[in-house]
């Protein structure tokens, strides 16, 4: 693919979330993120984030497991989801066709090389605002909530792989996405890769599972609109007993302003503000940083926090003790209480 080209893919559309703690994980996107509950369908409820065109953003699956179910993708024209299809069936990672679903027309069903599950689409079902939520401006999906954290929007996904080079190649070459920025290992590979759609800086991210294992998560981030909702964010937090993992800081890589959390059901989520950096540059070169250089820290120095290198979902087994010990600064032991 050369640099001129258009875009095959949109935007990220959808994602599913699988939660042990369905209540738990319901009050922290419905009540906390001011998200808005569209759909109910079987173990199955359907949010969505206040401005986001499409009837859903997330749905949330009670499970006896978290992690992510299946990611949802839309391309940018009929043609281009053809041409994606064609792809990947030649990369032998396809499952098919499936049925029209909440929002979503008839979707392509297929894997990443590391095991997620994940469908491209391009018909979608456009959200349309009842009374309740009549937004003041016609230009704007619905009202703007004034609560909570006031999520605007999906921003990016990143899975945790036991291959990054592998998973981002598939990205690169496959799926035509635009690498943005990477972490090359001194031994050679990468140990994450950050892929955009569009002018966003990213969109898809792979980092390396330190456990070894195939299809995990590692967090899926919203957009609120500016730094000041994420500080404010950390507060409603701590108010609610959100463990606060790490932030609220600046990212050296793409230089979002970031704060994780664990929400109750073990996931990792983001809210980052990303919207400080778009890539106009159609010969964008890719921006690539040393395990030296990573080793530094964030944009302010602040180093990165070890649970976030062995955090991910579904749990492994001894997943808290895992955690515990990173939290503590002192190795995993098997027999450790």
């Amino acid at each position: 693919m050369t640099s001129t080209e258009n875009f095959d893919l949109s935007h990220l559309g959808a994602v599913e979330l699988l939660t042990p703690d369905f209540e738990g994980s319901l009050h922290f996107f419905r009540d906390l993120l001011a998200m808005r509950e569209v759909a109910r369908i079987g173990d199955s409820a359907y949010l969505r984030c206040w401005d986001e065109y499409q009837l859903y953003s997330i749905k949330l699956t009670a499970s006896a497991n978290n992690g992510v179910g299946r990611t949802l993708y839309r391309t940018s024209s009929p043609e281009a989801l053809e041409r994606r299809i064609r792809a990947i069936e030649d990369a032998g990672l396809g499952h098919g066709w499936r049925e029209p679903e909440v929002g979503v027309g008839p979707s392509y069903e297929f894997e990443d090389p590391d095991g997620h599950l994940m469908a491209i689409y391009f018909a979608a079902e456009r959200y349309t605002a009842d009374e309740e939520d009549r937004p003041a401006l016609k230009n704007q999906a619905s009202a703007f909530p004034g609560r909570g954290v006031n999520a605007r929007r999906l921003d990016h996904i990143n899975y945790l792989a036991s291959d990054v080079t592998a998973a981002g190649e598939f990205w690169r070459d496959v799926m035509r996405a635009r690498e943005s920025e990477r972490v090359r290992l001194d031994e050679g590979g990468y140990a994450a890769w950050w892929f955009r759609f569009q002018q966003k800086s990213y969109d898809v991210v792979y980092s390396d599972d330190w456990t070894g294992r195939r299809g995990r998560f590692h967090h899926l981030a919203f957009a609120p609109d500016t730094r000041e909702d994420i500080l404010k964010a950390a507060d409603i937090f701590l108010e609610n007993g959100i463990h606060i993992e790490y932030g609220p800081y600046k990212h050296a890589i793409n230089q979002t302003f970031f704060l994780y959390v664990w929400e109750p059901g073990g996931n990792r989520i983001e809210f980052a503000n990303a919207g400080a950096r778009l890539v106009m540059d159609p010969d964008w070169p890719v921006v690539e940083w040393s395990e030296a250089e990573r080793a530094r820290g964030q944009a302010w120095g602040m180093k990165t926090v070890a649970t976030f290198h062995t955090h991910g979902t579904p749990f492994v087994e001894d997943q808290e003790e895992i955690d515990r010990a990173a939290i503590e600064g002192r190795p995993y032991r098997p027999s450790d209480d």
